[in-house]
């Protein structure tokens, strides 16, 4: 096995696309997750959560024998770690998972093995990921006393959008980052397999910087729209037609605001910078502060409406994190939804969710929420919360939300 097979260790929302891109392009694959739900899944054929075609592409790996699902971390030439990367207390990085997924890597090794981080991570993650093995393997290191090859280890971020995935692996440039040129030359030669655009090669850390980089950038014009938002409110201002207009000027671009920001990444990331500079990265810190408040001036303008209710009825309308999927991480809607209930014990809270068929334990404790279809939850609420752009709300009856209290944070029904 080991020669020619690749470990993908997290079969979550990159791990699993990475290992069935690969996988459908002549690579044979291992996929490793720690869940019996997502292991059986991948050995049926199927996906356990929603990516548009990746089912087709773990159908099609599956059947013809390139990719399998399994619990315990295998022998392989190569290693992929995909793992979660939150933050703790404080918004420090961690890294608990990769040092569980780097532990169970090292018994396996033989020498010559590459490791490769694609776990978003903050600048000296692969760094640690190598010291961990060394230390604990120095069998594995060249110092003259053996012919070992040395193990070698890269960074690979990905950046693909949640519902493109499979588009984007193979369309979008790739950066890698090694710790040694060899390491990031055997990483290109693999991501070569699947990836038509270019590759980019660096080194590990400056790879690392780069992604926590492209997704601060887009987390400061996100804050400067949410902040905008706020000050056309105070002014009585429509946000949505003042930006429309902004955005005729030629080198003009501006985002459009929403309940806040979600994901595992832009929600997540800038604070990985912040936690490495923190007396440097003012703005950045700024800008996560204005988005991570935003929901709370969308639950502001929800309390001033059910105020007028004895018992009211609220639609919270979405609650992934951007439309169109079904990825609850650190979305802004989901707390949103959460908050009202645990506020208005006196109120029913209708969630709409089309892209899941059950609450998510975040809400399911709650004894005054229900998950409910789109049209039966806008007939039934006095309040309707728009939270996320979902296809199906862009195209409800107008003539359904007559006499119901709006809020409408995306814009869909100026």
């Amino acid at each position: 096995m080991t020669a020619k097979t690749v470990a993908v260790i997290g079969l979550g929302y990159i791990g699993l696309p990475t290992a069935a891109i690969l996988a459908t392009n002549g690579v044979k694959v291992v996929g490793v997750d720690v869940s019996d739900r997502h292991v059986d899944a991948v050995n049926r054929g199927e996906v356990p959560f929603v990516e548009p075609d990746l089912a087709t592409h773990v159908a099609g790996a599956v059947s013809q024998g390139m990719l399998s699902a399994q619990k315990e971390t295998p022998k392989a030439s190569t290693y992929i770690v995909a793992v979660p990367t939150p933050f703790k207390d404080g918004y420090e990085a961690d890294l608990s998972y990769i040092d569980a997924a780097t532990d169970a890597i090292i018994p396996q090794l033989e020498g010559g093995e590459l490791l490769i981080l694609e776990s978003t991570s903050p600048p000296g993650a692969t760094v640690h990921m190598a010291q961990r093995v060394l230390q604990a393997r120095p069998d594995l290191s060249l110092d003259g006393s053996n012919d070992r090859p040395l193990v070698q280890f890269a960074h690979c971020p990905e950046r693909v959008l949640p519902g493109r995935v499979m588009i984007e692996l193979v369309t979008n440039d790739r950066i890698i980052g090694g710790l040694t040129p060899e390491a990031a030359e055997r990483a290109r030669d693999l991501y070569e397999t699947f990836c038509r655009a270019e590759l980019h090669l660096t080194d590990a850390t400056t790879a690392e910087m780069a992604k926590l980089t492209e997704n601060s950038f887009r987390d400061v014009n996100i804050a400067f729209a949410n902040e905008l938002s706020i000050i056309a409110e105070r002014l009585e201002i429509n946000v949505f037609e003042l930006i429309d207009l902004a955005n005729k000027h030629p080198r003009v671009n501006i985002l459009q605001p929403g309940p806040g920001v979600g994901g595992h990444c832009i929600a997540v990331d800038p604070w990985f910078i912040v936690s490495a500079a923190p007396e440097e990265a003012r703005l950045i810190r700024t800008a996560r502060e204005v988005n991570d408040h935003k929901p709370e001036v969308v639950l502001g303008k929800v309390a001033a409406r059910a105020d007028r209710y004895k018992e009211p009825v609220i639609a919270a309308l979405g609650l992934a994190f951007k439309p169109d999927i079904d990825d609850l991480r650190e979305s802004p809607a989901l707390e949103i939804t959460k908050q009202l209930a645990q506020r208005h014990p006196e109120a029913r809270i209708l969630a709409v969710e089309p892209n899941i068929d059950e609450l998510p334990p975040a809400l399911n404790a709650l004894d005054n929420v229900t998950l409910e279809p789109t049209a039966e939850a806008i007939r039934q609420a006095d309040i309707i919360v728009l939270l996320v752009d979902h296809r199906e709300f862009k195209h409800v009856d107008r003539r359904l939300l007559a006499e119901k209290a709006l809020i409408d944070t995306r814009g869909v029904w100026r």
